[in-house]
């Protein structure tokens, strides 16, 4: 009978008990995130995701790193995310353009539904719907009765074919049968000064930009499109209850994640922005930028944008709209 040393088998022992260990990975977040933003520095989704980066990486020991990635609306930020590794460690600013890009460009190289996992729904931002104050129109009433006496005479601005300003008024066309010429600028602050100007005669815009203009009397607010009334413009009515039952836009953002994110990370993050978004100092500064908190989980962002994706892919697509 042959023996093994002893010693042998006391060498083999820590080896075998390692081989049968399984990998131990660092907890997480072991290194900083990056939060891609579909936009340039400046704009909203810019402005919000800096706003909770210094609560995120308080709370989570690890820096949020905003890694702005702008163009094509949106889609070459979206495509970013889809195709990162499923680690936590890239995410992603979802914005209102994720529910419209799909019926409006044929040939993208991600489904949202498919590639990618929302987190959590963070903001809503009101728009204003207003008039050059040289429009004889005083409420939503006076402005359908105008444009139904004066068909396509009336104009409205909007940042570009395809954006929520543009949509903003093909909803309002659509749902009332009224005749407005749609006017695409370069950019909305051209589309603002060209209403202030009276070159065109209407604008729904996001409320934070508008307020200024509605307080000093360059353009007459008549109404806010959500669904109710937004604390800094009290005065006006929503334009569902003003003439327009069931109108409502009201651009919005979120977090989202590549699919197969593991569900503890998915967890820890939507537990994290949760926690973020109820600190004094967001919800503050998203008050004074007349921006709503959101909140909540993510089954209950994926079912809002599965809806505003069903929602806006229909108006487009019966408007033959394309970016």
């Amino acid at each position: 009978m042959k023996f093994t040393p002893l010693f042998l088998l006391a060498a083999a022992a820590p080896t075998l008990a390692f081989a049968q260990t399984p990998t131990q990975l660092p907890p997480y977040p072991g290194r900083p995130i990056r939060l891609i933003v579909p936009s340039a520095p400046g704009g909203s989704p810019d402005i919000s995701s800096r706003m909770l980066a210094p609560e995120i990486t308080r709370q989570m020991g690890q820096q949020l790193v905003v890694d702005n990635r702008s163009g094509a609306g949106g889609v070459i930020g979206y495509e970013m995310v889809a195709k990162a590794p499923a680690d936590g460690y890239t995410i992603g600013y979802a914005t209102f353009a994720l529910s419209t890009v799909p019926a409006l460009l044929s040939n993208l190289r991600y489904d949202a539904m498919r590639d990618l996992q929302m987190v959590m729904h963070l903001t809503s931002t009101p728009n204003v719907l207003a008039v050059f104050p040289g429009l004889p129109v005083k409420s939503i009433e006076d402005l359908l009765a105008h444009a139904r006496k004066n068909p396509g005479t009336l104009h409205f601005g909007s940042s570009g074919s395809g954006t929520s300003l543009h949509l903003a008024g093909a909803l309002l066309m659509s749902m009332t049968g009224v005749n407005l010429v749609h006017l695409p600028y370069k950019g909305v602050d051209q589309a603002v000064v060209a209403t202030v100007g009276g070159e065109s005669q209407l604008i729904i815009h996001n409320s934070a930009p508008m307020v200024p203009h509605v307080k000093a009397g360059r353009v007459r607010g008549l109404a806010v499109t959500t669904a109710r009334r937004v604390p800094t413009l009290p005065e006006l009515p929503t334009v569902s209850e003003a003439g327009v039952p069931g109108y409502e836009i009201a651009p919005w953002g979120g977090i989202m994640a590549p699919k197969g994110l593991p569900k503890d990370i998915l967890a820890r993050l939507n537990r994290e922005f949760n926690i973020a978004l109820k600190t004094k100092v967001v919800q503050d500064t998203y008050a004074a930028a007349g921006v709503e908190a959101m909140g909540g989980s993510p089954e209950q962002f994926t079912e809002f944008l599965r809806k505003e994706t069903e929602k806006w892919g229909t108006l487009i697509r019966k408007l033959g709209l394309k970016a």
